[in-house]
């Protein structure tokens, strides 16, 4: 299909994967870089009111972010049932460490997940990665897609809309009608962040306020921004957008909980920081203009003109689809044994989505190889399929 422009920043994962979506389906398309190029920003801004990325245009079609739904209906791919050995819900460190350990195994493995990396795809640097000193979210989710991308495995990007289970086969269907049949099932379905339940919150998503800093950061060059949380992550972000941004405010409910190195980099960099304040309310038409902040201490109001407002307050278990289906924590989290075992036979859990306390990267992919290696031995029970040979650690 001619005429396809999409339009991206350079570190965007959510662009890459549109950009990954259309290759596969054979669309030709034009790339255009709105974080060095600020005419070709107002034009997307203009055809899309959105101040955030991706945005893939085809004819009088626009398409916000990364929507598999809504490029499969414009591209015309029909739903189809595929039978696997193993469904893979998820993409990030967890998702991805299975299916190369599924993959390993000679199972008939298909990933699916909205985005590839998930949560670590946005952090700007990890520092403690084994084998990596420093390294970007997106390089070292590179490294993971990359090495998936070795083996056989089916990678579909498209979010999951229901899951059943009939007798000793799990079916997966996704938002666009696909059908994935499968005799197991590894839920590494993540977290997704939390939003502040303002009005014009959802309104005013893209057109200032954003849950993606790596993405959208360019778009806000001189101008004044804010950043919402007081974790790592959020220090992280507003450290590097004042890279960006002609002014920073950082703006936490609580005292700041992250690392010391983050408080001394951020006073460096000219963050101003708003303790023990919450934001009360947003403000603009067409897009931000401005927020409203509250000291909960004093009750005191302060309106603050930014006209970018990145979230930073934490992430909630990806796991509302599945509540019919495992047993979840009242966190919402999956209820899983130290071997990744759910309580229904044949499906198994890894990642931030678990109820497992350490919430690392490390800590996803070791346990996403645990539920991989127990989901073969499951599958190799159930179809009395021979082993391999002889169990070897490795």
């Amino acid at each position: 299909m001619a005429g396809v422009k999409v339009y991206t920043t350079e570190n965007c994962p959510y662009c890459r994967m549109v950009q990954a979506f259309l290759r596969k389906h054979g669309v030709e398309y034009d790339i255009v870089d709105v974080g060095k190029d600020r005419e070709a920003a107002r034009e997307m801004i203009q055809i899309s009111g959105q101040r955030g990325v991706p945005v893939t245009v085809s004819g009088d079609a626009v398409i916000v972010g990364f929507d598999a739904k809504r490029l499969r209906e414009l591209f015309g791919t029909p739903p189809e049932e595929i039978v696997h050995d193993v469904v893979i819900v998820g993409a990030g460190p967890a998702g991805l460490t299975a299916a190369v350990y599924c993959a390993r195994k000679l199972m008939k493995t298909v990933v699916v997940a909205e985005n590839i990396g998930g949560q670590a795809a946005w952090s700007w640097a990890i520092e403690n990665y084994m084998g990596f000193s420093t390294i970007s979210g997106e390089e070292l989710v590179r490294k993971f897609e990359e090495q998936v991308r070795g083996f056989d495995v089916r990678l579909e990007l498209e979010s999951v809309g229901e899951i059943r289970k009939e007798g000793d086969t799990v079916l997966v269907k996704t938002a666009s009608g696909i059908v994935y049949r499968s005799r197991t099932l590894i839920l590494a379905s993540g977290k997704e962040p939390r939003r502040l339940g303002l009005p014009d919150e959802d309104r005013l998503m893209g057109k200032g306020v954003s849950v993606c800093a790596i993405c959208d950061a360019p778009l806000y060059r001189d101008k004044p921004v804010a950043v919402v949380g007081g974790g790592n992550a959020a220090l992280q972000t507003a450290i590097e957008m004042t890279k960006f941004a002609s002014s920073v405010a950082l703006i936490a409910r609580r005292s700041l909980r992250c690392d010391e190195v983050y408080l001394e980099r951020a006073k460096e960099a000219g963050v101003q920081t708003f303790s023990h304040h919450e934001v009360t309310a947003l403000h603009g038409d067409a897009g931000l203009t401005g927020i409203t902040v509250r000291d909960r201490e004093t009750g005191e109001e302060t309106a603050l003109g930014v006209e970018g407002l990145f979230l930073a307050i934490g992430l909630a278990p990806n796991t509302g689809f599945l509540r019919n289906l495992v047993a979840l924590n009242e966190q919402g989290e999956i209820l899983i044994d130290e071997n990744g075992h759910t309580n229904v036979p044949g499906v198994f859990a890894a990642g931030d989505a678990t109820c497992v306390k350490a919430k690392q990267i490390i800590v996803a992919a070791g346990d996403g190889a645990k539920a991989a290696l127990e989901a073969h031995e499951y599958f190799e029970q159930l179809t009395g399929k021979p082993a391999e040979g002889p169990a070897i650690c490795r």
